[in-house]
């Protein structure tokens, strides 16, 4: 695999939510054209926007490919990049739109759906019911196996608060899903 595979503990950390200086600072110096800053952004972010990937298609060819198109995205659309989220999570977000596109046309032409994509159709219909913040959270503990320590760096919360946030976003989700079981097909 290539250098999108990169080992988890080369990765840096960034905040879940709020967007650092830093990350404004690199996305204004890749807007005006500096190519070394987009090169800092991929080697940044390219190991956890790749595992991520690979934690929605179970591919590693497919998830590399993804990769590519979501920094080709990003590098194409950084302008539209407002500072309101981390760069993270707005790269993140092409990600997660550019699995489901990839989904949806490897599905296309089949009779029926398998197995596989019906239950993670679910769990991203699951996902969608909770709020963002409990969702980030939810798939980096769940996804990509962060500690709880390491997300209340992330998130700048206390350790207790994402306990919090992770237990009443299962039982959400437990609850959701119940209630979407008792509905007549």
């Amino acid at each position: 695999m290539s250098s999108f595979c990169a080992s988890r503990s080369a990765r840096r950390e960034v905040p879940v939510n709020a967007p650092r200086t830093e990350d404004v600072d690199l996305a204004r110096r890749i807007q005006a054209g500096d190519q070394p800053a987009f090169r800092e952004l991929v080697e940044r972010h390219q190991s956890r926007i790749f595992q991520v990937i690979y934690g929605i298609l179970h591919s590693p060819q497919d998830a590399e490919e993804i990769a590519q198109e979501v920094f080709a995205k990003v590098y194409f659309s950084i302008q539209t990049f407002d500072g309101r989220s981390s760069l993270f999570t707005w790269i993140y977000r092409i990600a997660v739109n550019e699995c489901f596109a990839h989904l949806r046309k490897r599905s296309d032409g089949r009779p029926t759906a398998d197995r596989a994509f019906a239950q993670r159709d679910l769990v991203n219909k699951l996902l969608a019911r909770i709020p963002t913040e409990d969702r980030v959270l939810l798939l980096w503990k769940e996804v990509e196996d962060f500690s709880i320590v390491q997300l209340a760096e992330m998130a700048g919360l206390n350790e207790s608060t994402v306990k919090g946030k992770l237990f009443h976003a299962r039982r959400r989700l437990a609850e959701i899903a119940v209630r979407l079981s008792r509905r007549p097909v």
